[in-house]
């Protein structure tokens, strides 16, 4: 028992580490500020956010949401067949219900919808924010990107820091369920398996954060406590499962925990279709080299998929 308390104390810390790490590289190195760069280093520069861009995709795809649908279904099934058991006794009727209604595709979809709804709101409260002159020239990663506004009003720009918000909340919440589930783990040899397979794909999509934030233009200190709060998400989550792991849980707190998976699964999938992918695929350079690095980058996660 102390082994197994030792080396998920490890992985707290390993966690904290690797996710602290990574998210750091971009924000205290000027080299990854793709703003100052030119020439060959700019067009790197903007094929590494690229790489960023499919690993977010990967990550919301092939994890996220996996997890989540994965998580939902099991609560629910569990709720029908612990309410078809009590009709059972009291009816004597032996037939077993089954669920068929995607219910974990409809919260997920909540969730997007939600911060959907949200960024609509907060453009009506601010309409100066969306209003553009009809032709205008944005830089993005350098190359200049002429706008014809012919078919009404284009999203401002300006929402990006908002969205970066939305992705920190829905990372942190995911965060802490991995978290949770590392600790809630009872052999030494299962805990250390599954803190592998969080740590290689945690590594990397801070990263990308942090590539995030330093391409938004976020001042250094505010980026650090960004970075340094999704840090501590994941230790937190392993100290809580550590916390219950020798309790048992209600009966409503797993259903609960599987449909705040399902929310942060649809607000991390609309920031990475509607403000990470589209940004990154902006410019008209090199088309073909920036779908290869989207590519590799949702490879890798699907790679990493086999074992997470």
């Amino acid at each position: 028992m102390e082994t197994l308390l030792g080396v998920k104390i490890s992985c707290l810390f390993a966690l904290l580490t690797l996710t602290l790490g990574c998210g750091l590289i971009p924000i205290c190195f000027k080299w990854f500020q793709i703003a100052a760069a030119t020439g060959r280093h700019q067009r790197f520069l903007s094929l590494l956010g690229c790489v960023s861009a499919g690993v977010f995709l990967g990550a919301g795809l092939m994890h996220m949401t996996a997890e989540a649908l994965e998580e939902i279904d099991s609560e629910i099934q569990v709720m029908v067949q612990n309410v078809t058991a009590s009709e059972q006794n009291s009816t004597g009727d032996a037939d077993s219900a089954q669920v068929e209604y995607p219910y974990g595709e409809l919260i997920i979809s909540l969730g997007f919808f939600f911060v959907f709804f949200l960024e609509s709101l907060a453009l009506q409260c601010c309409p100066g924010a969306s209003r553009e002159s009809t032709v205008q020239v944005e830089e993005l990663h350098g190359v200049h990107v002429l706008e014809l506004h012919s078919h009404g009003p284009q999203p401002s720009p300006s929402w990006g820091p908002l969205r970066a918000l939305i992705l920190l909340l829905s990372l942190s919440f995911h965060s802490v369920f991995e978290g949770l589930a590392v600790g809630l783990q009872p052999t030494v040899a299962a805990t250390v398996q599954l803190c592998l397979a969080v740590l290689a794909h945690k590594g990397i999509i801070v990263f990308g954060v942090g590539m995030r934030l330093v391409q938004l233009g976020t001042g250094s200190r505010w980026a650090v406590f960004s970075i340094l709060s999704l840090a501590l998400m994941s230790p937190v989550g392993l100290a809580l499962g550590l916390a219950v792991a020798g309790g048992n849980s209600e009966g409503g707190q797993g259903l609960v925990q599987a449909v705040l998976q399902c929310v942060s699964a649809g607000t991390f999938l609309y920031v990475t279709f509607l403000e990470i992918l589209p940004q990154e695929l902006a410019g008209p350079a090199a088309p073909l080299a920036k779908w290869a690095c989207v590519a590799a980058g949702f490879a890798f996660m699907a790679f990493i998929a086999l074992w997470a």
